[in-house]
């Protein structure tokens, strides 16, 4: 989403608010006589102020003229009747829903849980377990059956017989047929939270208790302990693979990416063939050179696997091939520990999704229950309970049709919210679909208001949220105006950009001088650490051999003397070497650092204008910033803007001292 375009430099997006200077609220302006106030301006400018790269946007005037420039364009969305629309609606209430994740949640529980979290990820523990089967909602006697084997087949662990015999014979995993029960290692966040809790608080040699989780019990045999294997700093080369997948054109990929690993064994810069050969673009100018990663990040477990397998910094792998194509590692740095507050927000963000939510959600609505007064009545609750019947263990119980009997209020939150009976029963009506379990009847009815009043009472808190704590409301007002504005902008602006072809080839004419290539060649470069290898090259060149014949010719007995790269490059790119005059023909033989090159420049295109649909992309987004330009001054045409500005004098009077 385009949603810095929509703030303009205002940098909406909000976390937290800081307020580190108090202004009285005064009338700072007003548009058609509507008024804004100096908190919201101060607030604002305060946030944002370390964000904002362009120094003339600190300047207070030239922000004023920003923020009245946004709340004018805030003005003609609501003028257009932009905030009925259904999306914009959806989107608002999306936008809450993610703000909101803050403030419904228990931070001291959460606190807990992600300190838990880090001193387990410091270990890797390796174990076994034999899993008995048992739904979640199943009877207790079900569940009393399943305990009990789990218990029968610990006591045989105990006694000293195989555990992976006994995996094998007796665990209901599928798996356990094939690993015996053997999970290999792991961390923190890679198993289900009860079985996580079960493997790192059993000793290393031992056997658990039975460990009861969704899937149902098991029995879990600790046999390592290790330090986690930490992050790593790598680089690599990357051939990719072929886009016509033929056993020609995959042979091709395998020879090169072992010509060039040739060439490193012989003493080669890793980071200088990187940069010359490897085919990610996005590391290919830095020498290879990826972000720092750890277990589970990257898409390919071959890669880390192979990359956490090199002992020394220096170390290179031989080429292997992953799902994305062929690769050579080369150890960076070996990083043991990844420091608390780096992991802090992945934590947070992963015990939100797995059932450690569950521990902090319980602990919210206890405090809930505290905070507001909740009641339940009795004689209405009974009520509603006789209208339930054993149809709802098999998903057939239907509402009353006398729904009308049903309209008491069962359930009432501080008084200013009710729930009526009806309400309760259309409830039981939607949750009998998920499977319920526990009898009698009146006891699954208990479970069910219980969990009725809890979401009821969450739900409560949620809407009144704005009055709960200010300044949720204000980050509330910035969205709301914030996605006003996206929608307005691509109304007026954006896809008119984008669609007006006439208007976007009109502009590109009138500013050609800003759409232009560089001077660039067609040439086949050839590479060596060897002089006398590279003059036999271009005499090859001046004979008419091509790229394969002097490759079959000069790398033999398994040895890399040359390499060539073919393509149109920028006279100034890293892939060629420099030259004091480029012309068509062969070069002459040119050191550069350890390497030697000769250049067949094929032709010499010079520097020039790009054609529209070349540099289409770029002329769509100077034409939306002309159109935007143009657009604000109509708008201060449309409505009337009124500063005071005493009080603005006020304003940039404290805010500057």
């Amino acid at each position: 989403m385009k949603f810095k375009k929509v703030l303009l430099g205002l940098c909406l997006f909000v976390s937290a608010l800081s307020f580190s200077q108090e202004v009285k609220k005064e009338v700072l302006f007003t548009i058609d006589g509507k008024p804004y106030y100096t908190d919201e301006f101060v607030r604002i400018y305060n946030k944002n102020l370390d964000l904002v790269k362009d120094d003339s946007q600190k300047n207070l005037d030239n922000y004023l003229n920003l923020f009245i420039g946004y709340k004018l364009k805030v003005s003609k969305a609501n003028k257009l009747g932009l905030q009925n629309g259904k999306k914009y609606v959806g989107e608002l209430k999306s936008y809450r829903t993610q703000l909101t994740k803050n403030y419904l949640t228990d931070t001291k529980v959460t606190k807990e849980l992600i300190d838990e979290a880090y001193a387990r990820s410091k270990k890797e523990v390796k174990a076994s377990h034999i899993l008995f089967l048992v739904d979640e909602n199943a009877l207790p006697a079900d569940t009393l059956k399943a305990y009990n084997k789990a218990i029968d087949v610990r006591k045989k662990a105990l006694a000293g017989e195989s555990f992976e015999k006994l995996a094998e014979q007796y665990s209901e995993d599928p798996s356990a047929k094939e690993n015996k029960g053997d999970l290999g290692y792991f961390s923190v966040f890679r198993m289900v939270y009860p079985f996580e809790t079960g493997a790192y608080t059993t000793p290393k040699g031992e056997v658990s208790k039975p460990i009861r989780s969704r899937f149902g019990y098991h029995v879990i045999k600790v046999i390592d302990v290790r330090q986690n294997r930490g992050d790593v700093t790598v680089a690599h080369i990357m051939i990719m693979k072929p886009k016509k997948d033929s056993p020609e054109e995959t042979a091709k990929v395998k020879s090169t990416i072992e010509d060039i690993y040739k060439k490193l064994k012989q003493g080669e810069e890793f980071e200088t063939l990187a940069k010359q050969f490897s085919e990610d673009k996005s590391t290919a100018a830095v020498g290879g050179k990826l972000n720092r990663f750890g277990s589970g990040e990257l898409s390919s477990t071959v890669f880390e696997d192979q990359s956490f397998a090199l002992k020394q910094p220096g170390d290179i792998t031989a080429p292997f091939e992953s799902q994305h194509g062929w690769h050579i590692v080369k150890l960076i740095e070996k990083h043991t520990d990844r420091p608390f507050d780096e992991l802090k927000a992945d934590f947070e963000n992963k015990i939100r999704k797995d059932e450690r939510s569950k521990l902090i959600a319980n602990s919210m609505t206890e405090k809930l229950k505290v905070k507001y007064a909740v009641k339940k009545d009795a004689k209405v609750y009974a009520k509603a309970v006789k209208a339930l019947n054993d149809k709802i263990y098999t998903q057939s119980w239907e509402m009353p049709k006398d729904a009308a009997a049903y309209t008491q209020t069962v359930l009432s939150i501080n008084s200013d919210r009710t729930f009526s009976a009806e309400d309760f029963l259309k409830y039981v009506s939607i949750q009998q679909k998920g499977g319920l379990v526990v009898k009698p009847i009146a006891k699954q009815a208990d479970i069910l208001f219980d969990n009725f009043t809890n979401d009821k009472l969450n739900a409560y808190y949620n809407d009144n949220l704005e009055k709960e704590f200010p300044e949720f409301g204000l980050v509330m007002g910035e969205y709301r105006d914030g996605l006003l504005l996206f929608d307005l902008m691509e109304k007026e602006i954006w896809e008119k950009a984008k669609n007006d072809t006439v208007a976007l080839e009109g502009y590109y004419k009138n500013n050609i001088d800003k759409y232009q290539w560089k001077d660039r060649v067609d040439a086949d470069v050839y590479s060596s650490t060897k002089e006398d290898v590279i003059k036999k090259v271009k005499k090859f060149l001046k004979k008419g051999k091509d790229a394969d014949f002097i490759k079959a010719e000069l790398n033999k007995e398994g040895k890399v003397e040359v390499l060539e790269k073919l393509g149109v490059f920028d006279q100034d790119s890293e892939a060629l070497p420099k030259m004091k005059e480029w012309k068509k023909g062969i070069s002459d033989v040119v050191k550069e650092g350890n390497y030697f090159y000769v250049v067949k420049t094929n032709d010499i295109l010079p520097a020039g204008p790009k054609t529209f649909e070349q540099s289409k992309g770029r002329v769509i987004n100077d034409y939306q910033q002309q159109l935007e330009s143009n657009w604000i001054t109509d708008l201060e045409k449309e409505f009337s803007v009124e500063v005071n500005k005493d009080v603005f004098a006020r304003v940039k009077k404290e805010l500057n001292q």
